[in-house]
């Protein structure tokens, strides 16, 4: 008798990216909701989460990394160290690494997440974990990429493994052209400020269409960033127009995935943004704040601390001086960014509108050193996060803006429109 055609039960049911990268790293395909073990390509700690995972590693009896040369503890967090006890810490931190082996980023070699992308320790259609809730970052590069607590770092230290729930994922597509003097920061304070800071909880997001693919690496990764604040477990870009210097092959959806929720957006009005204080999700247009006074600027983190930040920044300041009462900060994200700066004529173009650079490092972003505002004052940055106390001082207010919308309310001494100022420039304005 003959057999029966194929039906359409017998196909694969299509995936997402983040079902596809996990299916290839648990061995079988799987679908959002499993509880799944996948074996890991990567693992990063920082000096504030390392610490931590290294006690619990010598807790769970661990005597030899699964394998040292992925393995990765950065240096970034309160660098160089402002007091004796994280001075300790960055010693312990030494001394694993010299017994263990691994990667250790030292003192002023830059941001976590930049360094992992800068450095390719993480690549297309990988799994990498790590100790630090702005991991997502590394979607930028069509990686699954997620953060973990020290003890679940610690336990991928010593099997190479770690246990998931596959994500359901959320589908954004960003259609349109991004304005002059828009960018991806306004872009990603733009979907947070819609999605919310609880919208997409222990979910991936795939971020798509023509306003994506025209993005920069550096501008992708300030998208994937900020995924985090929407609660998302992991943020991923679509590779479509991604330039990377080594090969690599792209993890594009399915067609007919299935998605938790889609939501389209076209760019094409978007507006220069500011999260208000206290959450990141207070998202208003500059046009609603302009006039508020400043105290304090920085333009940093992982966020918004590459090239094209700084050099964002140098075009909106450019043979300017900036506000008597404004302290400007800037950190770089790594010390090969700020190198190339240093090259290209960017540094001097800060430094002589008044900027002070700090070392290549997370900076005043997490409220360690290097910039704590006092009581009352108001700061704009171009960091992730403005919950109360998050610079280290609960009574003050920060502001979260693009690079460009930073530097012109240094410029200014108030929150600033950066495109008024920029029009009447020679140099077009035309950064992503």
């Amino acid at each position: 008798m003959a057999g029966n055609p194929p039906s359409h039960r017998d196909a694969a049911p299509a995936q997402t990216v983040a079902e596809k990268i996990l299916s290839a790293h648990v061995g079988r395909p799987v679908r959002a909701g499993e509880l799944v073990v996948a074996s890991v390509d990567g693992a990063m700690a920082t000096d504030a989460t390392g610490p931590l995972a290294i006690r619990a590693f010598q807790a769970m009896g661990g005597q030899a990394l699964w394998d040292p040369a992925r393995c990765f503890l950065v240096l970034d967090h309160a660098t160089p160290p402002p007091n004796e006890r994280i001075g300790n810490l960055h010693r312990l931190m030494r001394e694993f690494q010299q017994r263990m082996g691994g990667h250790l980023y030292e003192v002023g070699e830059g941001i976590c997440h930049q360094l992992m992308v800068e450095d390719a320790r993480v690549r297309p259609g990988e799994l990498f974990v790590g100790a630090d809730s702005h991991t997502p970052t590394y979607g930028a590069v069509n990686a699954f990429a997620v953060g973990v607590g020290s003890t679940d770092l610690a336990a991928v230290w010593l099997t190479g493994k770690i246990w998931l729930k596959v994500p359901e994922t959320i589908r954004i597509e960003l259609e349109g052209r991004l304005p002059k003097g828009i960018t991806a920061k306004d872009l990603a304070l733009f979907l947070v400020g819609h999605l919310g800071v609880a919208g997409a909880i222990y979910q991936a997001i795939e971020y798509t269409g023509s306003a994506i693919h025209g993005l920069s690496l550096a501008s992708r990764m300030t998208v994937a960033n900020m995924s985090a604040e929407m609660g998302a477990k992991t943020g991923l870009v679509d590779p479509t127009g991604l330039e990377l210097p080594y090969p690599f092959s792209p993890v594009h959806p399915d067609p007919g995935a299935p998605y938790a929720a889609v939501h389209r957006f076209d760019v094409s009005t978007l507006e220069p943004l500011v999260a208000a204080p206290h959450s990141p999700d207070r998202v208003v247009p500059v046009r609603e704040v302009v006039g508020q006074p400043i105290h304090q600027a920085f333009i940093g983190s992982c966020t918004n601390a590459r090239l094209e930040d700084l050099q964002m920044a140098a075009q909106v300041l450019r043979g300017k001086r900036i506000h008597p009462r404004v302290r400007l900060l800037i950190a770089p994200a790594s010390r090969r960014v700020f190198h190339a700066a240093l090259e290209d004529g960017t540094v001097q173009v800060l430094s002589q509108a008044g900027a002070t650079f700090i070392p290549a490092g997370c900076g005043p972003c997490v409220g360690t050193h290097q910039g704590i505002p006092g009581d009352g004052e108001a700061v704009i940055a171009s960091t992730n996060r403005n919950f109360q106390g998050r610079m280290g001082n609960p009574r003050a207010s920060i502001y979260l803006a693009s690079p460009a919308v930073v530097a012109a309310s240094a410029l200014v001494g108030a929150i600033a429109d950066p495109v008024p100022i920029l029009e009447s420039e020679e140099t077009p304005w035309e950064l992503r």
